[in-house]
């Protein structure tokens, strides 16, 4: 594939020129789309024609041009031209080659719109101005797209590698626009797996959706292995795609494929489903790594507050990145559970933040509340590193179903794929590992088997649940007015203003106070002396700044107010504990909170901060967080200090022994 790429992309020499780099792509992008499909019709023009003269309306000539065209291993054509031109006729009138092939364009099917998108008929005057429309079209009027050269499969790879080329030569992130193969086919098997014996069944139907198709390719694996499993099966493929370009060439190869055309939808998935009615048996998402969503916040935050009705009802991440907000749309388009308990099923690739990020009842917890508390989780798995072509971060795999296996229900199988991957002889960007076929084999396999193993666990639903509570530390302050402290007095904005408030304060001489009250006490008989007037807030602010942290001060107390007498906490050594659902043995459930929470406080943190509290006039937080890591944590203990030495002496002696060499 990659040579067969390379020698399309070659057309780039002749394009260099009056054509920047960056150009490239908006060329050669439809040239191949329409090479493959005028490869696609080339053994059918005979029929084609027929058909067109027999009958005038779309949906006949669409239903007898397929019902001719049909074959064994192929579902046959719904599209075609009334132009009797090809790249070859267009280039024996060289004086009216670009009319002649705006003609043969204009002449597809209504359903074949993709050129619009790719502003063909401009592409065509603007090489034809700049004198290189003819060698252009002699190139890939030269190249064999037919399927029995290239496989549909292999088309596709065709066109990604295309896409990521222009990418790169525009300077664009290449890697949003589509997954590496190895990647979707893994994804594919893990969906596919719980269901490969009913796939096999007689008369199986299908469909399959991608909410950020890119150039389909997604969607052409699925439906391929699906039909490896069942020759029979039938499959209706659908998605939708912001970008125009990979827009068009998606419409185009699933035209070719046989499937409807108005089932690839254009538009961005989070400000518009344009499948809003549908929902289907498999869903799959590779969506943009850390694409902020700040530019279709309005909209976003509508549906969020669309009376609990919308897609991202359970909450909103930060506007930083919008994966969060794909994973809730995934989740949204499963279809629903029927009678027999078969629902729907999903795979979505995501980077880790999705895992953690947000503390306890923020929109990052609450949507992985949402995703846990309905059982919707099926599966993580943790891929290597440097998989994708724009981005070597930490990625994984979130398998979803709403209809798990009996021995699924309530729990969350976590795989460490991290070290399945295998190095490539060359990198493509920033792409240097892939999975090969044994991998994705054992880890479809631990996945199938539910495997407990080093690299495999279980846990229930609830063990990445955990409550955040707020605890305290008393309020100890030692009092002293320091030539330092009047000074910070003097310059503060309110009490500088006080009249004879600094001379009141000299008066105290050197005495050291560790109890607030009798410092208060004092404190009163020194500004009746001088007389100083403060109000009730000019008090506080005034111990505030002369009071330092002391530990062996007496605990302050309020003095007023609804909890006078109690200790008064200090701010300064406020902290927060998350404490896990469960800990410690008890039930994994809200109405233990208290009693989980008391014991982890007597057992976690008095140990080391015995005069510490929770703040129970504070609810409890509830959180939820995927610390993947933290269940593959191997600890290594360090090597002995006298290894260490050893090998220090060693080096040391290497180093004097060259240092010698030099000399002599």
């Amino acid at each position: 594939m990659s040579v067969l790429s390379q020698f399309v992309w070659s057309v780039a020499d002749t394009l260099r020129g009056p054509y920047q780099e960056a150009e490239y792509g908006s060329v050669i992008l439809p040239f191949t789309v329409l090479r493959r499909l005028e490869c696609v019709m080339e053994p059918h023009r005979e029929t084609m024609a027929d058909v067109i003269s027999q009958y005038p309306g779309d949906q006949q000539r669409r239903t007898y041009l397929k019902l001719k065209t049909r074959t064994p291993d192929n579902a046959g054509l719904n599209f075609w031209t009334t132009s009797e031109y090809t790249l070859k006729k267009a280039l024996q009138d060289p004086n009216n080659l670009a009319a002649n092939l705006i003609n043969y364009v204009a002449g597809f099917s209504s359903n074949l719109d993709v050129f619009k998108s790719f502003d063909f008929e401009n592409v065509l005057r603007t090489l034809d101005a700049r004198d290189r429309l003819s060698p252009v079209v002699k190139h890939f009027q030269g190249i064999d797209l037919s399927p029995e050269t290239v496989s549909n499969a292999d088309m596709g790879d065709l066109f990604e590698n295309l896409i990521y080329r222009f990418a790169e030569s525009a300077n664009d992130g290449a890697g949003q626009f589509y997954t590496p193969r190895d990647v979707v086919r893994l994804l594919v098997d893990l969906v596919y797996a719980e269901d490969t014996e009913a796939l096999r069944d007689r008369g199986q139907v299908r469909s399959i959706y991608d909410p950020t198709v890119g150039t389909g390719g997604m969607l052409t694996v699925a439906d391929e292995h699906l039909h490896d499993l069942n020759r029979s099966a039938s499959t209706a493929l659908f998605g939708q795609e912001i970008n125009p370009r990979t827009y068009a060439i998606c419409k185009a190869d699933l035209l070719i494929r046989g499937q409807d055309p108005t089932n690839v939808r254009q538009g961005d998935t989070l400000v518009v489903d344009r499948f809003e009615d549908h929902k289907f048996d498999y869903v799959l998402s590779n969506p943009p790594f850390g694409t902020d969503w700040k530019t279709v916040a309005s909209q976003v935050t509508a549906e969020h507050g669309h009376g609990g009705q919308g897609r991202f009802a359970p909450g909103l991440p930060a506007t930083g990145d919008a994966s969060m907000l794909f994973l809730l749309h995934v989740a949204s388009k499963m279809r629903d559970v029927d009678e027999n308990g078969r629902g729907g099923k999903a795979g979505i690739v995501l980077n880790g933040s999705p895992l953690f990020t947000g503390g306890a009842e923020s929109g990052p917890s609450r949507i992985r509340g949402h995703m846990l508390e309905n059982d919707l989780v099926e599966a993580i798995v943790a891929l290597p590193n440097d998989m994708f072509y724009n981005t070597g971060i930490p990625t994984f795999l979130w398998i979803l179903s709403n209809a798990k296996p009996t021995e699924r229900m309530g729990t969350v199988q976590l795989i460490d794929a991290t070290g399945l991957g295998s190095k490539l002889r060359k990198s493509i960007g920033s792409k240097r590992a892939e999975i090969s076929n044994d991998a994705r084999t054992a880890i479809v396999q631990a996945f199938a088997s539910r495997e407990i193993s080093a690299t495999s666990k279980v846990l229930g639903n609830r063990d990445f649940a955990y409550w955040t509570v707020t605890v305290e530390r008393p309020l100890r302050l030692r009092f002293q007015c320091t030539a330092e402290r009047i000074t910070d007095v003097a310059d503060h904005k309110t009490l500088g203003k006080v009249p004879a408030l600094v001379e009141a304060l000299g008066s105290f001489g050197e005495q050291v106070y560790l109890n607030r009250e009798e410092f208060l006490h004092d404190l009163g008989k020194h500004l009746r002396e001088f007389p100083v007037a403060l109000t009730a807030a000019q008090r506080k602010t005034l111990w505030q700044t002369i009071g330092e942290r002391e530990d062996d001060a007496d605990v302050c107390r309020y003095t007023s107010g609804p909890h006078k007498g109690e200790i008064e906490p200090d701010p300064a050594l406020r902290d927060t504990e998350n404490i896990p659902f469960g800990w410690g043995g008890r039930p994994k459930t809200h109405d233990a909170a208290e009693e989980t929470i008391d014991a982890y406080i007597e057992a976690k943190v008095k140990p080391h901060v015995t005069d510490a509290w929770v703040d129970k006039t504070k609810k409890p937080r509830t959180g939820y967080e995927i610390p993947f890591s933290r269940h593959f944590y191997d600890y290594l203990p360090p090597r002995p200090l006298e290894e260490i030495d050893i090998d220090l002496n060693r080096v040391v002696g290497e180093i004097m022994e060259m240092l010698r060499e030099v000399e002599r």
